[in-house]
């Protein structure tokens, strides 16, 4: 787990000190179509089950992650916790796909889709006075049905799930940096609306 310690934050007062990077979602395009039917016997610890999912799923243990390859050629890298460990994925699968008899040409480069992250805000949020201060337009709130606050900001433009704890979910970033910026505007703005101390 790839944690960003941020102690620049405490000379404002805020109680937020890190986030986690739980997931890096990636895709890449091999550029030629695969037979997945010959790339499941070939390749060590694929699943293929066409009737139930049309790809095949090939896990890594170093490192952690799961690739979802296509008959298109294309795939969707999941599990790593940093940009590093993806690269290393990707070419670490495409390896193993040429190794099972298939022709690549060049690198294949691959595309951020999606940073999943954690933090903590280091203390309960009144989630009823979170839905006033950010605006009904950008948060859904229904206690009944989720525990969570989900507040959509548009720049950067990631999704936050808050907990009346002070734990909170982001998703949506491409870059770490979008994570951050993220996580410091939230903080913020809870602060400008006297919801953090």
């Amino acid at each position: 787990m790839l944690t960003y310690n941020r102690p620049d934050l405490h000379n404002w007062g805020i109680a937020i000190s890190k986030y986690s990077i739980q997931n890096v979602v990636a895709s890449a395009n091999l550029g030629t179509e695969l037979d997945l039917n010959v790339l499941a016997l070939n390749l060590n610890g694929a699943e293929y089950e066409p009737q139930a999912f049309p790809g095949l799923i090939f896990r890594l243990k170093e490192p952690k992650t799961a690739t979802l390859l296509f008959h298109s050629g294309k795939l969707v890298c999941t599990g790593a916790k940093t940009l590093e460990q993806v690269k290393l994925a990707i070419e670490t699968v495409v390896k193993s796909v040429k190794e099972a008899g298939v022709t690549i040409t060049g690198t294949p480069t691959y595309e951020v889709q999606n940073i999943v992250a954690s933090s903590d805000l280091g203390q309960p949020i009144d989630l009823t006075s979170v839905v006033i201060s950010l605006g009904l337009e950008r948060v859904e709130y229904e206690p009944e049905v989720f525990p969570g606050l989900v507040y959509r900001m548009s720049d950067p433009k990631v999704v936050f799930l808050l907990f009346g704890s002070g734990r909170l979910v982001c998703t949506g970033a491409r870059k770490p940096h979008d994570v951050e910026v993220s996580v410091d505007k939230l903080t913020e703005e809870l602060r400008a609306a006297d919801l953090l101390h």
